[in-house]
């Protein structure tokens, strides 16, 4: 089978699609013909080797996929050769023909949710999930508002945020994002090109402040982000490319909380329900993972430029099969 290895950390150029054994399931492991590998940017920086935790060289990869069923091994009841299927996690990457998973990584993909869509959800939707509702604990009738809210992990917290009651506020970086952002359900949407759009937001709570603040980026937001809020706000940290000076009085004025959160350190139990409610989000229509751009499997390298680059649209997939 054809697979993107890397044998050394590095640029965009170690990702290199080679002739890899087909892997066989085990007790408890299912194995998945993918059609459709979500990107994220976080996979960039595990290939470059600056992220806090790197696998063993050399390795495939990827956590978030699509496709079906092909085998599974003893002690898996839960799914059968066919099944339609999306992974979170994977033992053996993802940016690969066929994907070895524990089948706690497996998820049911409905049918009306197409193998690209189903790779946008494995990283971005219980990201959002978990810092949205989890972590900042968003309550119905609250402000939200989501910095960088086109991209992958933006779409599906904005989706959420708005099924959830919340009044959405989003920001995006480019006149698409921005139309994109509306179509997801955002309330109010700012160009986070302006220098003024942290007054303009501020202006449209009535001077009360947002309530709760989805970071992207806080390297460059968190300081500003403390200044908005409103008494009682949190902030939850999805994303950061660095430090960042904050003034902690914003902080004290409001009784107001910072939270972090990275995916992988979300318990098994509060795993599961999460993808329990993802999948009856999927089914009932209320999430719509947007696809930005596909690409084949050969075209990795390019893909992990495109992933870092500003003004993304929804998910970036490498298609895994051309069937």
């Amino acid at each position: 089978m054809k697979a993107i290895c890397v044998h050394e950390f590095g640029g965009p150029e170690v990702l290199r699609l080679q002739e890899a054994p087909m892997p066989q399931p085990g007790p408890g492991e299912v194995l998945v013909r993918m059609q459709a590998a979500g990107v994220n940017p976080v996979e960039t920086y595990i290939r470059a080797g600056t992220y806090a935790r790197l696998p063993e060289l050399p390795y495939t990869p990827g956590n978030d996929a699509a496709g079906m069923v092909e085998q599974v091994g003893a002690e898996v009841s839960e799914f059968k050769s066919g099944d339609r299927v999306y992974t979170a996690g994977s033992m053996s990457g993802t940016y690969v023909e066929f994907a070895l998973c524990k089948k706690e990584q497996v998820h049911r993909l409905p049918t009306n949710v197409s193998f690209a869509q189903g790779a946008a959800m494995g990283t971005p939707y219980p990201t959002a999930y978990r810092g949205l509702l989890q972590r900042a604990v968003a309550k119905p009738g609250e402000t939200v508002l989501v910095h960088g809210a086109s991209g992958g992990v933006g779409t599906a917290a904005v989706q959420l945020a708005r099924a959830r009651g919340l009044r959405v506020f989003g920001t995006a970086g480019s006149d698409d994002g921005i139309n994109l952002t509306r179509q997801q359900g955002a309330h109010e949407v700012f160009d986070h090109r302006a220098p003024e759009h942290f007054e303009q937001i501020m202006n449209a709570t009535g001077g009360h402040g947002v309530d709760v603040i989805v970071e992207m980026l806080a390297n460059v937001n968190l300081g500003k982000d403390l200044t908005i809020l409103a008494k009682g706000g949190r902030v939850v940290i999805i994303g950061s490319r660095g430090p960042v000076e904050i003034d902690p009085r914003n902080t004290m004025q409001r009784d107001a909380d910072v939270r972090g959160m990275i995916l992988p350190n979300t318990p098994p139990a509060e795993l599961a329900s999460i993808h329990a409610a993802l999948v009856a989000g999927l089914e009932n229509g209320t999430l719509r993972p947007v696809i930005g751009k596909e690409f084949p499997l050969a075209d990795a390298a390019q893909v992990h430029q495109a992933v870092m680059e500003p003004g993304a649209l929804g998910k970036i997939v490498l298609r895994t099969s051309e069937k």
